[in-house]
């Protein structure tokens, strides 16, 4: 039987960007003037999960994540990540360029 780590490993730097992504989000629900209590009752979550999700928490699934942007009005926020992809144009240009270099 496999042995399956259930938990995401987390390097420093994924671990900043989950902090300020839950910082963010304790932000705009103060912004709003809404609690835990109340954002826990909209959401379902318990608020020990939601103050998880402000500390920004590796262990909390991406879709508790995702409901409590909802209940912000943040929902589409989430769909932005990677849109910009600068990394992947500059590999795929790489690749192009040297398809060019052929003659192509």
């Amino acid at each position: 039987m496999k042995n399956y780590n259930r938990r995401a490993t987390l390097f420093p730097k994924q671990k900043d960007a989950l902090k300020i992504l839950g910082e963010n989000i304790k932000l705009a629900r103060k912004r709003r003037k809404l609690t835990q209590k109340l954002v826990s009752e909209r959401t379902g979550l318990s608020r020990v999960t939601l103050g998880k999700i402000e500390r920004g928490e590796g262990s909390v699934s991406i879709g508790h994540y995702q409901v409590v942007l909802g209940v912000l009005n943040l929902e589409n926020d989430l769909s932005k990540v990677a849109q910009d992809d600068e990394l992947g144009r500059k590999i795929q240009d790489a690749a192009l360029l040297k398809g060019q270099s052929n003659g192509n």
